[in-house]
């Protein structure tokens, strides 16, 4: 398997510097690549709802990182996060401390099985991107110093545009064929002196704060860690011929989602053994797997869907519009 290294990235230093002022065309250097009208420039832009009246962003721990891309000022999208979903789960007490994780979301993904004429990541969930549910929702932990979002160029201004209200480094990273690919590139473009790194489907978009510091904690206290669910259905084992073999005991199997957290030397000492040996694995803990290193699972909510087909998108609405109700009726 041979491993990509490529990446383009701006942080909030190198953007005030190297963007700032500029021309146009310096500025299309900087970024490497030609980065399309901001959002709130693109009224009929096909992934945003402008609310009238307009809203500004609702929260953020900072100002923008951007100065370079005009603040919105008559129009913007909301901000919405997974936190307003009504959260069951009580969060540990924070081990991790602040601005010590690098979150690497993977938004590179084609979403064929949507079959829509953008990938799914980027899909309007009630009016935004479903990928910056997730992004807002890391952005406001205080334990994330970091986002780099693997993405197609083409694409990068959705995150541009939505970092300029939240007090984290935004970097970029190019996507590769296959998911491994794709967070080893990732992975390339974290901050060394990061204690965690945090890996996330942009594609799951419901992920609530206390789930993420839960197992974020857990990652730190066991080296590596994933967000689980105990399987509900029964699952059979079958031959080549589609002919059940045995039936498994559903009290041992979990479903994987993710965040899927692990520390940084561990991820790379995984990736150094699959690249040797040519492994193909399919989620982030399996890398530490190889390693025959202990993963611990950490319970989850079944909310936290990946959004893959149109069944999955109106799920996805119903479960926002349930909770979106339930707070209001609480105040």
């Amino acid at each position: 398997m041979k491993m990509m290294n490529s990446s383009y990235y701006l942080t909030a230093a190198t953007a005030s510097k190297t963007v700032g002022g500029a021309s146009s065309s310096s500025r299309r250097r900087a970024f490497g690549f030609s980065p399309p009208k901001p959002l709130h420039q693109q009224k009929n832009h096909p992934l945003i709802s402008f609310p009238n009246p307009p809203h500004a962003y609702a929260r953020g721990r900072g100002i923008g990182l951007f100065p370079s891309i005009p603040t919105p000022s008559s129009s913007s999208f909301i901000l919405r996060s997974s936190p307003k979903l009504v959260d069951t789960n009580l969060s540990s007490p924070p081990l991790v401390q602040d601005n010590t994780v690098s979150v690497v979301l993977l938004a590179g993904g084609k979403g064929k099985r949507m079959g829509a004429a953008m990938p799914k990541q980027y899909l309007p969930l009630l009016g935004q991107p479903i990928a910056l549910y997730s992004f807002f929702t890391f952005s406001q932990m205080t334990q994330v110093k970091e986002i780099v979002v693997v993405c197609d160029p083409s694409y990068a201004h959705i995150f541009q545009e939505a970092a300029q209200t939240v007090a984290v480094h935004l970097k970029f990273a190019l996507p590769g064929k296959e998911r491994q690919d794709s967070v080893f590139s990732g992975l390339q473009e974290i901050d060394s002196n990061s204690h965690l790194v945090c890996i996330h489907d942009s594609a799951r978009p419901l992920v609530t704060s206390s789930d993420v510091e839960k197992v974020l904690n857990d990652g730190w206290i066991n080296g590596a860690a994933v967000l689980g669910v105990p399987a509900k259905a029964t699952i059979k084992e079958a031959d080549s011929k589609s002919f059940v073999v045995r039936t498994l005991d559903r009290k041992t199997l979990w479903e994987m989602q993710t965040p899927q957290v692990i520390k940084p030397e561990l991820l790379k000492k995984g990736f150094e053994l699959v690249n040797r040996e040519g492994l193909e694995v399919t989620d982030d803990v399996s890398i530490v797997e190889h390693l025959k290193q202990p993963v611990y699972i950490s319970e989850g909510s079944y909310t936290n869907i990946k959004v893959t087909t149109p069944d999955d998108l109106l799920l996805a609405e119903r479960i926002l519009s349930l909770n979106q109700g339930e707070s209001s009726e609480a105040k």
